[in-house]
């Protein structure tokens, strides 16, 4: 295997996320500004400007064509992954932290922090077809977490969103009531906060990792812990290989 070096970015990587097909690399950092790689030789194939503060996470469309960013400037944007335009901006009261567009794109879950007097939130938002339709407006708005939520993800069908963060608790959510269903158990669930999330691509599970020093599998549906990890440092990143039966963890 040959590695690749790619040189863009001025200040730390924040976010990763690769297309569908594998063939096109979405980076975020703190510099503000995403960028697109060519997977396969590491050559820049654009940015997307706009942002006026780090750049927590990314999300992009099942085909490819739109990008959704969250932002430490209290915004997350639509982008066309093409032309680099943006197509529409969420904004909100606090940093929005972390992005995912639904099955099918047409719903989008979209966090933001706890900040000065604002309780953090999961939102889910409609995207429209057409960015002149697109609206601000939030379908649902999940609250009654304490601590910043570092990732949420949607469930099998669209109807669950499952959350995790600083209070090291998995939530699993309805998407029709905002009504939350299960909670991980607090003895077998990690100890310390919740960096990371990533599901298996036939949504049947999921994994997570701590600052607790462990990666734990879970059972999508059920919650039910099957699998803990101990590492020996504080785990910063996870995720499952959507063709292989292995994964990675950062520390």
């Amino acid at each position: 295997m040959r590695p690749i070096l790619m040189k863009g970015h001025e200040r730390p990587l924040t976010f990763l996320r690769y297309n569908r097909d594998g063939d096109l690399l979405f980076s975020c950092a703190k510099d503000h500004t995403p960028n697109v790689w060519f997977a396969d030789n590491g050559d820049r194939l654009g940015t997307y400007r706009g942002h006026n503060g780090a750049v927590w996470s990314c999300d992009v469309s099942r085909d490819s064509t739109r990008l959704i960013t969250g932002s430490a400037d209290q915004t997350a944007k639509l982008w066309d992954v093409q032309t680099g335009r943006e197509l529409f901006t969420f904004r909100f009261d606090a940093p929005a932290r972390s992005v995912e567009f639904a099955i099918g794109d047409g719903l989008a879950v979209i966090t933001t922090d706890n900040f000065m007097e604002n309780v953090p939130t999961a939102q889910v938002k409609r995207i429209a077809e057409d960015p002149d339709d697109q609206s601000e407006e939030s379908l649902l708005v999940i609250t009654g977490i304490k601590g910043r939520i570092n990732r949420a993800v949607w469930g099998p069908l669209n109807r669950t969103i499952i959350t995790a963060g600083e209070d090291a608790t998995i939530r699993i959510w309805d998407t029709e009531t905002g009504q939350c269903l299960k909670e991980s158990d607090k003895e077998q669930g990690h100890q310390k906060t919740i960096t990371s999330l990533s599901k298996s691509a036939d949504w049947s599970h999921f994994l997570t990792g701590s600052l607790d020093k462990s990666a734990k599998l879970w059972d999508t549906r059920t919650l039910t812990l099957i699998k803990t990890y101990v590492t020996e440092r504080p785990v910063n990143a996870v995720d499952i290989s959507p063709l292989l039966d292995h994964f990675t963890i950062r520390q």
